[in-house]
């Protein structure tokens, strides 16, 4: 078996077959990292002809150093059960690095470690892949544990849904509560559209309200740009936004009161001409109950007038960047803005890619990061919550590893990269 570049199409083609697949190992992939200062390989290992592993490889100068570092995304596309292959593809792929000057390797698998619940509780008898952790650990590969929150270059936990199923099975696993919302949102005029790039600044606006909101630096315009043209037209990329449409808020709204309205005046008709059998205590009951229904509309349309005042016909709420590739849609970036929060537009837009999932074939809907820690007191506890909400399951990845290919030059990058960024959080505490 023999280590080398192979071409693009040779790459996919391998690639898209792969049960560890995702957006991270594709040659778009690539070409945008490139963007970011990485030079990018797409490498794989034959027996014969056949390619039996493959991996995109980053690379990315340090220059103080005149070394490159490695990086490649969501790990090799290789079976870490088989040890032999790991074994062979591990060691040429160590000279094929030392050769680029490289000084390490670091992968994170795209391999579930042990099985969790909705809960992110340990399934009894579920699938155990610490043997994966053990043959990466034994052929020298360095672990950087079982983290619990989200200080790792991707996401170790995820919350994800089946999709490989009918909407209505995945609608009966959705809490009553998500239900609910949802068709709520639907009565309240929240529609949803696919942009074009023309909508993108749309976009880059709704993460700049949600990073000012929730204080995270959010990415420049340019990488949304970028993102789009190396990833849209193969498909990769899709972004929804969420807009209320108050003129259909405001006829939904109208329907209902119309046919509450009916429904009191044909109770009363058919209950005066004793063409209705019903106790008066009852009787009394229902038409208070529509009676204050009826009000509650009517403020509510008022309500609305005062919103197509301060915000026109339209007004977007939300977004979210999904990425499209292999076995699952998943969402990767999204946001809201301040104004409307109480619509929850969230639900709305994760629930069409949900049905994207579901009706292109997909197996699954990644809602992606979130913690391990599940306890209430955790800050990010209600991200969880949202998430879980929708039914599927907690996925904890194996983590982290590197694959040191020179020593020296790796504990001289980890000490120099180690006090930079302590005195980085030392200047910032300084501050504030």
């Amino acid at each position: 078996m023999r280590l080398m570049e192979i071409s693009d199409k040779e790459f996919e083609k391998f690639a898209k077959k792969h049960e560890q697949v995702t957006f991270h190992q594709t040659k778009q992939w690539g070409e945008l990292k490139k963007t970011n200062g990485w030079k990018s390989y797409l490498i794989g290992m034959k027996d014969k002809d056949k390619v039996v592993a493959a991996a995109l490889l980053l690379a990315k100068k340090i220059p103080v150093f005149n070394r490159y570092m490695f990086y490649s995304p969501r790990g090799f596309l290789i079976d870490y059960k088989d040890k032999n292959l790991l074994k062979e593809f591990t060691n040429q792929i160590k000279e094929f690095v030392k050769n680029k000057k490289g000084i390490f390797i670091k992968i994170d698998p795209y391999v579930p470690y042990k099985e969790h619940d909705n809960n992110g509780k340990l399934v009894e008898n579920g699938f155990d892949n610490s043997d994966v952790v053990n043959n990466l650990k034994e052929l020298g590969y360095k672990h950087f544990g079982f983290n619990l929150m989200q200080d790792t270059l991707q996401p170790r936990w995820m919350h994800v849904i089946d999709t490989d199923r009918s909407m209505d099975d995945v609608l009966k696993d959705m809490e009553s509560k998500t239900r609910q919302i949802l068709r709520k949102n639907e009565k309240c005029g929240i529609i949803t559209h696919e942009i074009e790039k023309d909508e993108l600044k749309t976009f880059k606006e709704i993460m700049k309200h949600t990073s000012d909101r929730r204080e995270f630096v959010d990415r420049p315009f340019s990488y949304y740009e970028n993102m789009w043209d190396k990833l849209h037209d193969s498909g990769i990329l899709k972004i929804r936004i969420a807009e209320i449409d108050f003129n259909l808020y405001e006829k939904n709204t109208n329907n209902e009161k119309n046919e509450i309205e009916n429904a009191l005046k044909d109770r009363i008709r058919k209950y005066e001409n004793k063409e209705l059998k019903m106790n008066e205590k009852k009787y009394n009951s229902h038409n208070k109950q529509d009676e204050e229904r009826i009000k509650q509309l009517e403020k509510q349309l008022e309500k609305i007038k005062e919103y197509k005042k301060e915000y026109g016909e339209k007004t977007t709420l939300g977004g979210i960047l999904f990425l499209v590739y292999g076995n699952e849609v998943l969402s990767l970036y999204g946001g809201s803005e301040a104004k409307l929060m109480q619509f929850q537009s969230a639900y709305t837009v994760h629930f069409d890619g949900i049905k994207y999932a579901v009706e292109n074939g997909y197996k699954r809907y990644n809602f992606y990061g979130i913690t391990g820690d599940f306890r209430e007191e955790n800050p990010l506890y209600g991200l969880y919550l949202f998430k879980k909400s929708f039914g599927g399951t907690v996925v904890e990845l194996v983590g982290e590893f590197d694959l040191i290919t020179n020593k020296f030059w790796y504990n001289t990058y980890k000490l120099a990269f180690g006090t930079y960024h302590k005195f980085k959080n030392i200047t910032k505490k300084i501050k504030h």
